[in-house]
């Protein structure tokens, strides 16, 4: 190989991230020299940018078959670090667009900076491929997103949910990183793959394996916000910035799971030591907590939030399954999951900013207020409870079907026991937004929906759809995806 080729394979391996950081400067620059007049123009500037970004990727930077190293080994050049980052790039586009009409957030260009540099550190988890370089960039992620939870400083919840996301996010990241040094310790390597050669050789003691793994759960845990590490969650998602909870649930959770299936593949294969069982137990327990917890819920944020960590439960059975449709599961669960969850928290944006309320109750009389509004929230909530023709259907069938391929029909069941459960609070958010009855004065009152926010929700729920109805090429690259992983 010439030396000009492995260079453009380096450059292109990273693309979206120099991308990010030119995309960065530009806000810096345009946020002052706008100044006042800066309003909307930034949000166009960074979706319009984060849109670009994803088309010259996809044409330019597309890995081939199988994973590559980079930069030392510090990067992995494959297609699993490759869709997620194409998610990650669509999420803060998404979000960008939610928060253009945001007084507080649209026209300050430290928020969207900020949000840029939480994308590109979960660009680098994606596609890590060394522990040093994984830390580096969780903490990238991280840091931003606590300033961003706790942005509106003059909001006591925002501030609150910023430092408990902040408090709780450092000690699980302390904890973490204490694994990883067990993991270096006994193997002289920071190396994933490496790593994984070793512990299969023998030559780490199982105590030190099991110890640090239990240790790396813990940081991974959090991120996804799985059972018991999840009670930042609904207080976080309650007080932070509704686009914020939004690009939280969806885009860092992601992040964490993507990190967790490329870390417990590679590093810890069930031959070396077989943590199926431990996995499944916190399935059960998180999407069964997360639904019970659910059902009692008035505020719509903390609805979301519990709902979130249950389709955390949902996830880790394909997780716990280790197999090759276990991780197909996952890849598309999460993308089905991204789409549908947007678009409920940018529902949830677009009436708050109307009615300055998340109340439950101020969803009355919707469907009459803005029916298209309401028809969007129909199709986020039934694609999260799991009906068809809707993308949260697909997913979770895959899940399932993972589960039972892989002889755990109990947790197959559960599950489908646990999404009878999830119908009922989804149904009951659309018995208010169709059959309750606003005061009069409200209902005379259109709920108007600006031009970011439509293009935003429309996308969204199309996308929900196709993922229900015309799967078959995103299951071809989630396939793709498992197989270069197995």
């Amino acid at each position: 190989m010439s030396t000009s080729v492995f260079e453009s394979t380096m450059f292109l391996a990273i693309l979206p991230e120099i991308c990010l950081v030119i995309l960065g400067i530009l806000v810096m620059i345009f946020d002052l020299a706008w100044g006042r007049q800066r309003g909307r123009n930034l949000g166009w500037m960074v979706a319009g940018g984060l849109v670009f970004i994803i088309v010259l990727s996809l044409f330019v930077a597309q890995p081939g078959e199988g994973s590559e190293a980079l930069w030392g080994g510090m990067i992995r050049y494959d297609q699993l670090g490759f869709f997620f980052k194409m998610l990650f790039l669509a999420a803060a586009a998404i979000t960008a667009l939610f928060v253009m009409d945001q007084k507080a957030l649209g026209g300050r260009g430290e928020f969207y900076l900020l949000m840029l540099a939480a994308t590109l550190g979960m660009t680098l988890m994606a596609s890590a491929g060394d522990l040093v370089m994984l830390y580096l960039a969780i903490e990238t992620t991280s840091i931003p997103l606590y300033v961003l939870a706790g942005f509106l400083i003059r909001d006591d919840k925002s501030t609150e949910s910023g430092f408990k996301y902040f408090l709780f996010g450092a000690l699980a990241s302390t904890v973490m990183l204490y694994g990883f040094s067990l993991l270096y310790g006994f193997s002289g390597t920071t190396d994933l793959y490496s790593l994984a050669d070793l512990i299969l050789g023998g030559s780490v003691p199982l105590v030190a394996v099991a110890a640090s793994l239990i240790l790396v759960l813990v940081g991974f845990g959090f991120k996804i916000s799985a059972v018991p590490f999840h009670f930042w969650a609904p207080d976080t998602y309650e007080g932070a910035p509704t686009p914020v909870a939004g690009f939280l649930s969806t885009a860092s959770k992601a992040a964490g799971f993507v990190v967790l299936v490329r870390v417990f593949t590679v590093v810890f294969p069930p031959s070396s030591i077989d943590w199926t069982m431990v996995i499944a137990v916190i399935s059960v327990l998180t999407m069964t907590l997360g639904n019970a917890l659910a059902l009692a819920q008035k505020n719509i944020k903390r609805l979301l939030a519990y709902s979130s960590i249950a389709h955390a439960g949902y996830v880790l059975i394909g997780v716990s399954a280790a197999t090759e449709l276990g991780t197909t599961g996952v890849v598309y669960y999460l993308l089905a999951y991204l789409v549908t969850n947007l678009a409920a928290f940018g529902i949830v944006v677009a009436v708050s900013h109307v009615t300055g309320s998340d109340e439950l109750s101020s969803y009355a009389g919707l469907s009459r207020r803005s029916p298209w509004l309401a028809l969007a929230m129909l199709v986020a909530m039934l694609s999260l409870a799991g009906m068809p023709p809707f993308g949260g259907f697909i997913a979770k069938v895959f899940v399932f079907a993972a589960a039972v391929q892989a002889d755990m029909v109990w947790l197959a069941v559960i599950g489908v026991l646990n999404s009878i459960i999830g119908l009922f609070y989804y149904l009951t958010v659309l018995k208010v937004v169709y059959l309750y009855r606003s005061p009069e004065e409200e209902e005379k009152k259109p709920l108007p929906v600006s031009s970011p926010y439509a293009i935003a929700l429309t996308l969204l729920s199309f996308g929900i759809i196709l993922l229900g109805t015309y799967f078959g090429p995103w299951y071809e690259w989630s396939m793709a995806i498992a197989s270069g992983m197995h």
